[in-house]
């Protein structure tokens, strides 16, 4: 440590080249880069908690508000500790298999506050003739790394948790949630952008319509065709407890998706103001096109329409936020605010698979169309210029533009089809493990009462404080709720 005077500087402090974007304690550390970064993952963290916490105990029946919130609540903590104990190195460090990295915790020191990198990632010419494309080394500390792609990992599991909503048997979630972490989401995480064989080939996810959203909403119909339907009454009638609480936590969903994609570029660069403006601009398009559709074919504006619109939009443009040009994404706007609405509307209501499968939210439409939708798009849309700004395949470009653009959009579909399969095998022999051991959905009783019976909890105290009379001990076979003056509901 230098000596100022007889006072020592801690190393942590002292003053790097203040000139220079890179001023800090080392020479690569870029203060800059690291605080967009953090700022990135912790908005992405608040569209966990509290955003979908709040929109699935909002858009739920009162019955299963609280189940619905501790459903998403216990998963962001669940993979907080599995993505540190191993499955950070699985999805970004050394390679395993073609599609696998090696599992190792991500908790030392000497790791942690090493330089970031991705080992996998160093990019060679076909042929292996010389290096295309140096290994991704972002200008920020391991543990900034590591904290960004938790998020990821936990929104993963939580938009998951949306096609499960109102039956599965919380033991059951508590086994699934870290087994698909661990033997879905890790592998597409690795494939697609920790140096897997799909990111070595050029396959486009600038920020998860695959690895994400993709196989969320796969996993999620997947998995709730073997959790099985809700009630039928459930099914029949599910209206949102709460509709302001519900938009509360759809706003945070919004705005917190200029971390989700403006963070993906690992630096606070011009790629990532175009993110994040591109997002906006389709999320919005999306949104005002499926409520132009409900009006026009149901004739009323749906407000819960309205976020899954803003939802399809955010899902279409995140393959290709940062690599399309701002009027290409109000085409992706478009498409995502019809196509999606098609399927879930018309397609969902003729198709006996989609109508034997309970998805709650539709997260296989919002998610799963939409992922597809946007990664296909971003192969015709991707515009060279931008592309070379962030792959490391160089002259990438999308159909468009010509070249080798249509070879992309193959690329494209390849890597889809890829990120399908694995999550249905995969989710399949999950779910079948876990129910070896507990039931995956809940009992009948449990179906039948809800909060109350699963966690002793209800979202609401209404007139008595949420206590209830039970007529059984006075011979009258049925519960009662207290109500004011003395007055009484048959419940």
């Amino acid at each position: 440590m230098p000596n100022t005077g007889g006072a020592v500087v801690p190393f942590a402090y002292q003053l790097g080249n203040t000139t220079s974007a890179r001023s800090g304690v080392t020479e690569w550390l870029n203060k800059g880069d690291n605080a967009w970064q953090m700022i990135s993952a912790t908005l992405m963290g608040l569209q966990s908690v509290p955003g979908l916490v709040v929109l699935y105990g909002s858009i739920v029946k009162k019955k299963w508000a609280v189940n619905s919130a501790f459903m998403a609540l216990y998963a962001f903590a669940a993979v907080w500790i599995c993505w540190v104990t191993w499955a950070y190195n699985m999805s970004f460090g050394e390679q395993l298999l073609p599609f696998w990295g090696r599992a190792r915790p991500a908790l030392g020191q000497k790791f942690l506050i090493a330089r970031a990198r991705l080992p996998a990632s160093t990019h060679f010419y076909e042929g292996g003739k010389g290096v295309e494309a140096e290994m991704m080394e972002p200008f920020y500390p391991m543990a900034t790394m590591v904290y960004f792609h938790c998020e990821f990992a936990a929104l993963t599991l939580i938009m998951l948790a949306g096609s499960l909503l109102g039956r599965m048997n919380f033991k059951a979630w508590m086994m699934f949630v870290p087994l698909w972490l661990t033997f879905s989401y890790t592998v597409g995480a690795f494939s697609l952008w920790g140096g897997g064989f799909l990111f070595h080939w050029g396959v486009i996810d600038f920020s998860g319509g695959y690895v994400i959203h993709l196989s969320s909403g796969v996993g999620g119909f997947v998995a709730a065709y073997w959790v099985g339907p809700r009630l039928t009454k459930d099914r029949q009638r599910f209206t949102p407890n709460n509709v302001l609480l519900m938009l509360t936590g759809a706003g945070l969903l919004w705005m917190g998706w200029a971390g989700f994609n403006g963070g993906d570029p690992y630096s606070a660069n011009v790629d990532s103001s175009l993110a994040i403006l591109n997002t906006n601009i389709c999320a919005a398009t999306s949104l005002l096109v499926w409520t132009c559709l409900d009006v026009i074919f149901f004739e009323k504006p749906s407000v819960i329409g309205a976020v899954q619109g803003m939802m399809t939009g955010l899902v279409c443009i995140t393959p290709g936020a940062g690599l399309v040009q701002s009027w290409a994404a109000i085409i992706m706007g478009m498409m995502s605010g019809s196509v999606p609405w098609f399927t879930m509307m018309v397609v969902h209501k003729r198709w006996s698979l989609l109508q034997k499968v309970d998805d709650t939210m539709g997260v296989f439409h919002t998610h799963a169309v939409a992922g597809f939708l946007g990664g296909a798009a971003t192969g015709i849309f991707a515009e060279p210029t931008l592309c070379n700004l962030f792959l490391p395949v160089t002259h990438s470009r999308g159909l468009i533009y010509g070249g080798d653009g249509g070879t992309q959009l193959i690329k494209q579909v390849v890597g889809a089809f890829f990120v399908i399969g694995w999550n249905i095998m995969a989710t399949t022999i999950i779910c079948l493990v876990v129910r070896l051991v507990v039931p995956l959905r809940m009992s009948e009783e449990q179906l039948k009462i809800g909060d109350d019976a699963v966690h002793g909890e209800e979202a609401y105290a209404l007139w008595g404080d949420g206590e209830k009379y039970d007529l059984t001990k006075h011979g009258h076979g049925q519960d009662i709720e207290e109500m004011p003056s003395g007055v009484t509901q048959m419940v």
